[in-house]
């Protein structure tokens, strides 16, 4: 707010310019507006027109348990048997009948947090992760009080239709309360997380997300409406994952040349093809780490990488089902010359 604002509307207030302190308002509501700050704009503006049921904000900044997730327009690749699940999920919360708990497993890296943002992101909600290091306390009986306290701050939040609550990792509070190796202090925990769950309001869209499915207590895993298992990627799956990964970043660096085919033959000669997150470090790498006078460099970089291995001999990268085009792109050879080595 500008100082010019500040000393206008105190100048109003004193002379009981009821006009001017409006006018006032809505310019500087205007330049929240402006600056992105829409609801601190709204809030204002229904002050000075007597509207009361509007409040600026459904979550406080200073938070001990939850934090605003910033939320990108960024594409996730994901099969087309795990997509119409998100996309389930999407219309059970639209239809707004109490369907609020969801609940992602599978392997790290699989996609399920991005998927999180991406349904937060397609509803029009803010996301917030629950920060589990403020939560979890060796101090006896602290752990129960603070999920107490989380899940009081998450019933009252005030616009919760605008909001998506994301328990990132819920098994660091949910472990299977029979597990011998399990603290009692954990398992106190957990029962007061079911208890929490089953109070809680349906207005508020929950989504927890596990690498541990098997370790959660089955009492738990009862209470969410709905699972999707994350580990449904076939073989072709994942090629047709790094194929769009591998496209997404080429464009980004600008980079014209796309050989798909070489791609996809790279990958499949993987014994065992890593998590799309993984597959995704590595291919942004080779791509980041390339020449930038050699287009194809990144491909080198690219097999180098996922097949551990450097690339020496023509012969093996027949066997390996390149054609001779392909190999004089690895190789960064002559077609010529591949051919003279190939028939020796």
């Amino acid at each position: 707010m500008k100082v010019k604002s500040i000393i206008n509307l105190i100048k109003c207030h004193s002379e009981k310019n009821e006009l001017g302190f409006k006018n006032e308002v809505y310019d500087i509501a205007k330049d929240f507006n402006e600056k992105g700050d829409d609801q601190i704009a709204e809030y204002l503006i229904s002050l000075v027109s007597g509207v009361t049921n509007f409040v600026p904000q459904s979550y406080n900044e200073n938070s001990e348990f939850l934090k605003k997730i910033e939320i990108d327009n960024g594409n996730l690749w994901l099969p087309d048997i795990i997509k119409n699940d998100i996309l389930g999920i999407v219309n059970a919360i639209s239809r707004n009948i109490g369907v609020n708990k969801f609940l992602f497993e599978g392997k790290p890296g699989t996609g399920k947090t991005e998927a999180s943002k991406q349904i937060a992101r397609i509803l029009d909600r803010d996301l917030y992760i629950v920060n589990f290091s403020n939560i979890i306390d060796s101090k006896l009986g602290e752990t129960q009080k603070n999920i107490d306290k989380l899940f009081d701050e998450i019933n009252n939040l005030k616009s919760k239709e605008k909001d998506l609550i994301l328990f990132d990792e819920i098994d660091a509070l949910a472990l299977n309360r029979i597990n011998n190796n399990d603290l009692r202090e954990m398992g106190r925990a957990t029962s007061t997380l079911l208890k929490q769950l089953d109070i809680l309001n349906e207005k508020i869209i929950i989504i927890a997300t596990t690498n541990l499915y098997k370790n959660l207590d089955y009492a738990l895993k009862r209470r969410f409406d709905f699972t999707i298992n994350f580990d449904r990627y076939s073989k072709e799956d994942m090629l047709n994952v790094c194929e769009n990964i591998t496209n997404a970043f080429l464009n980004k660096f600008k980079i014209k040349t796309h050989e798909k085919r070489i791609v996809r033959k790279i990958i499949s000669l993987m014994d065992d093809i890593k998590s799309p997150g993984e597959m995704k470090n590595a291919i942004r790498t080779s791509i980041a780490f390339s020449s930038i006078d050699d287009s194809d460099d990144y491909l080198r970089k690219l097999y180098t990488i996922l097949l551990k291995k450097e690339i020496k001999d023509i012969k093996i990268l027949q066997d390996e089902g390149f054609t001779v085009r392909e190999i004089a792109i690895l190789t960064n050879t002559s077609k010529s010359t591949v051919s003279r080595g190939i028939s020796k």
